[in-house]
């Protein structure tokens, strides 16, 4: 490739090559707070920090010893783990430039093990404040091994997160790890069905999976993964990861076979969206055991995952109120998405408003995530809270102990109701209001008509979710072309939908990306509503300063 090839390549993925003296000159810009220099303390927490990073990959050398791991955690270990998060933000004060010019920007003091003391980061008071290279260690880019992935801001301009070599090694000896707890490793073979472009969950699936496994990536192909079925037949414990409603698709697809698949054993993972028990119940007529895994493109991969346990307590969430009341509280009806997690990797906090936090606990990640808010509304329970809790349903308790001896996993659950800023996730996609707002009204004789619109995802009769937006027209009295009638009402629907999906193609790659692999992505449900009817008949956004986008479903 010529170089000014390679030059243009990388100006269009917004990253920059790193020329020592440019990177140097942009690094004195930079306001670094200056201040005594405390040098046995910065050898003893440099020192400290890369000792267990590499402790940590001992763990990590094989997935024997990662399943003896996490199956021996110990409740105490979290006050280990919240000192190591300190420790990573501490390190990071000294060593990461764009991180120390943060904290004296926002007031930062040391205080000897009070990681609350470091300011929280985000995506727009941190990651878009500065550039890659003062984001890493000693501000500089490790090129040679480092991946990029992708993901589309509400914009529709992509955030690229570097990942180093030795970052995506642990990410998926982690990923192996997990997996192997949950299907084993003996004859394992992964059909890889997440979308393959530039998004981090398709990429590194297919690398983890590859450390224990046959793999192919087939990407959101049917008939492809068909084919591979048929090709190698039912000798393999298979392994089909994907999104929630692709799995869906090829469970009915798999249906409609017949007995073609009887014999084969078919397993499912999936990620990038909430899944619900309707719909895992529907799919494990088709597949052995299907499990759900949580993960960001701004964090990691793989922070969490579902177990036997977390599933058996997300059921009794459902179908037990009392239970339900007595975990999330008297006037919750939502129900979370419930992983366990391991805080010597990932270490999770919740603020006042229960939006998560998350540290990664390793030096081996080149832009350490340092008490990042990714802006997920979550709680957290530790197991013995866990064990607790359910203490006083003794119908529950047994069938717990039977789940719990599946994997016999330790450590502490997160429950996860989903994004906290109004955007639903659908196909790897994330779906935001100011979007569906200028696809709406980018038709003038549309938006003088409409009130105001809720999105959500909403669940279909056959048990698939599909982003499904609900329009309220306005009052007939002073707008009388709003009155209209059903067949008019449905046309309009159409008209939306139309206009709704198209921008959201324009403005956003992974909608694009989603709408060309899967055409079941473009299933929008759109609903219009007379005035003051539907979901808008006591509507609490009227009481708001601020009108409320996003409609919560329930289950």
């Amino acid at each position: 490739m010529a170089p000014s090839t390679l030059l243009s390549s990388l100006k269009a993925l917004r990253l920059r090559p790193v020329v020592p003296d440019e990177a140097q000159a942009h690094l004195r810009r930079l306001p670094i707070r200056r201040g005594p220099v405390n040098i046995a303390r910065q050898v003893m927490l440099r020192s400290a920090n890369l000792g267990l990073t590499a402790a940590y990959r001992l763990y990590r050398a094989d997935p024997l010893l990662w399943r003896f791991t996490a199956r021996n955690y110990h409740p105490a270990l979290e006050r280990f783990a919240q000192l190591n998060a300190w420790m990573i933000c501490q390190h990071a004060s000294l060593d990461v430039p764009a991180y120390q010019d943060y904290l004296a920007r926002t007031g930062y003091r040391f205080s000897w093990w009070d990681l609350t003391s470091y300011t929280p980061t985000s995506k727009d008071e941190y990651v878009r404040r500065y550039e890659e290279a003062p984001r890493c260690w000693r501000g500089r880019i490790d090129v040679a091994g480092t991946v990029v992935d992708e993901s589309s801001g509400s914009s529709g301009t992509p955030f690229n997160w570097m990942r180093s070599k030795q970052e995506l090694d642990t990410v998926h000896k982690n990923v192996a790890g997990y997996v192997t707890m949950l299907f084993g490793e003996e004859n394992l073979f992964c059909i890889n069905a997440f979308s393959m472009g530039a998004w981090a969950t398709g990429t590194n699936t297919g690398q983890a999976m590859a450390k224990i496994a046959m793999v192919k990536n087939t990407g959101p192909d049917l008939e492809k993964i068909l084919d591979t079925l048929r090709h190698f037949g039912p000798g393999f414990t298979y392994l089909i990861t994907a999104y929630p409603p692709f799995l869906k698709h090829l469970a009915d697809r798999l249906d409609a076979a017949g007995e073609e698949f009887a014999d084969f054993r078919l397993n499912g993972f999936v990620g990038g969206e909430a899944m619900t028990e309707g719909l895992r119940d529907h799919l494990e007529r088709r597949f052995h055991r299907v499990y759900a895994g949580y993960g960001a493109s701004d964090l990691t991969i793989g922070m969490g995952g579902e177990t036997d346990l977390s599933v058996t307590l997300r059921r009794e969430l459902i179908s037990n109120p009392d239970f339900r009341e007595r975990v999330l509280g008297e006037e919750e009806t939502r129900i979370p998405m419930v992983f366990q997690y391991n805080p010597l990797e990932t270490f999770l906090e919740t603020t006042e408003d229960d939006e998560l936090v998350v540290t990664i606990n390793s030096a081996a990640v080149m832009s350490p995530r340092l008490r990042y808010n990714i802006g997920d509304e979550a709680r957290l329970l530790t197991f013995p809270e866990m064990v607790e809790l359910t203490a006083d349903f003794p119908d529950l308790v047994p069938r717990l102990k039977r789940a719990y001896r599946h994997q016999r996993m330790k450590l502490p659950f997160l429950l996860l109701f989903g994004r906290s800023d109004s955007t639903i996730s659908y196909m790897g996609a994330n779906i935001y209001p100011v979007d569906v707002q200028n696809g709406l009204y980018r038709d003038p004789e549309v938006a003088r008509l409409i009130e105001s619109f809720q999105i959500e995802l909403q669940q279909t009769g056959d048990l698939e979710h599909r982003p499904a937006l609900h329009v309220q027209l306005r009052d007939p009295e002073f707008f009388p072309d709003a009155a209209l009638a059903d067949g008019a009402r449905e046309r309009l629907a159409e008209t939306i939908a139309t206009g709704v999906l198209e921008h959201l193609a324009s403005v956003s790659r992974d909608v694009a990306e989603s709408l060309e692999e899967d055409p079941s992505a473009a299933e929008l449900l759109v609903h219009v509503h007379p005035w003051r009817s539907g979901p808008f008949t006591d509507d609490v956004s009227r009481r708001k300063i601020k009108n409320v986008y996003l409609r919560r479903s329930e289950g």
